[in-house]
């Protein structure tokens, strides 16, 4: 069992930048791989990132790539997500989510533990 929880969200602008943070606790968090989702009003949930459970593969959704970089601090018990050049498009509830699949996944499905979510709104 693993606990997650979100949090660095907030408002920005557009063009601006932040990062979000997820604090793990439980199981040893280098056993999991980990992710970032969001879900926007009215529609589904999405992928945005993944990455190994050594930091060594990450995967990213093309509508993000280039602009956002995952990563994770073991030693932390702390996986993140910094975000820059934000869009307005970018505005959701992002998850941050474990997997016992040591690789980055892009499916929702391989997930076994999710955080509460935390809210990201980029102003235009």
């Amino acid at each position: 069992q693993v606990q997650l929880v979100e949090s660095g969200g907030g408002l920005v602008q557009a063009g601006g930048s932040l990062r979000l943070s997820c604090a793990a606790s439980g199981r040893t968090f280098s056993s999991y791989g980990m992710g970032w989702f969001r879900q926007a009003p009215g529609k589904e949930r999405e992928f945005v990132a993944a990455i190994s459970w050594n930091g060594g593969r990450t995967y990213y959704a093309d509508l993000v790539k280039g602009r956002f970089t995952i990563s994770r601090d073991n030693a932390k018990n702390t996986h993140y997500l910094q975000m820059s050049s934000l869009k307005p498009e970018d505005t959701a509830v992002y998850y941050c989510a474990a997997s016992l699949l040591l690789r980055p996944t892009m499916t929702s499905g391989d997930y076994n533990y999710w955080g509460q979510g935390t809210q990201v709104t980029v102003s235009s």
